[in-house]
């Protein structure tokens, strides 16, 4: 996971660092106090959904297909906003009829900012430190919590940084972290806002994934025409890293969709 994340994963440097520390101290952990939960935070096309599926792959045979992998989508699974106390319900039915099948399942929830707020707390007694809930052994489960949300905050502090001539290696989570929590804990769209999740302390691990920049995108569309048996042109690599947009306007340092579009531009250029 080490090597594949140091090869594959473009300019996330601090996510490398995050992911495998939590990773690594948990399941080196034979009797943890609680389940492993990191949140992942930054605009699209950064490597959140990528990271969350590598990881899955290295942990559980059959990766996301595995029955021990479990992923919910605020559109897909709870789409009604008047079913809330519904999918409340289901929702800790599904987590404690799972855990009791399998005491090492991962959760995954993607777009957190998109979750009815009040939702997601019903899960709180399965992230805790609690020995048994349910009559449940839990403490070696995953969650992972996918969002959007403090993108923008993200994203206007790396370049705040790279104005004040600080290369992304130097940034840390300390530098971020304030800025993420406000931004996804005290907005009243956001799944998390006012949870007991953020107010118990419950998440060990908040990654920030940060913008990237146009040598990133370029080493995206490389890895893409390989995946896809293409040969790999240098000006063909130039015009798709070009063709995406840039911010801010008048510097375009950091392309706007990360490098969630390459798949889909390159074949306008072959």
């Amino acid at each position: 996971l080490e090597c594949d994340l140091a090869t594959n994963l473009v300019g996330q440097p601090l996510v490398r660092q995050q992911v495998m520390k939590g990773v690594k101290e948990f399941l080196e952990n034979q009797n943890p106090e609680k389940p492993l939960v990191m949140s992942f935070h930054g605009t699209a096309g950064t490597g959140k959904t990528y990271v969350s599926s590598m990881l899955i792959r290295y942990l559980f045979q059959g990766g996301l297909q595995s029955p021990y992998v479990h992923q919910f989508s605020p559109i897909v699974h709870f789409p009604h906003a008047e079913q809330i106390e519904q999918y409340k319900e289901s929702l800790k039915r599904w987590i404690q009829g799972n855990l009791t099948t399998c005491g090492r399942s991962a959760f995954l929830f993607d777009e957190m900012d998109k979750m009815h707020p009040g939702l997601i707390d019903v899960i709180i007694p399965f992230l805790g430190p609690s020995w048994v809930v349910y009559g449940t052994n839990y403490r070696k489960a995953i969650f992972i919590f996918i969002s959007n949300a403090g993108g923008e905050q993200i994203n206007k502090m790396t370049l705040d940084l790279w104005r004040a001539h600080k290369d992304r290696e130097e940034i840390s989570l300390q530098d971020l972290e304030p800025a993420i929590s406000k931004a996804v804990f005290e907005n009243p769209q956001s799944g998390f806002w006012k949870s007991g999740i953020i107010h118990e302390h419950l998440i060990d691990f908040v990654v920030p994934f940060l913008p990237l920049k146009h040598h990133h995108v370029k080493q995206c569309v490389i890895s893409e025409l390989i995946q896809q048996g293409l040969e790999v042109r240098p000006g063909v690599v130039q015009e798709v890293a070009d063709s995406i947009p840039y911010f801010p306007e008048e510097e375009k340092i950091f392309s706007s969709t990360g490098c969630k579009t390459v798949a889909s531009r390159i074949s306008y250029f072959f």
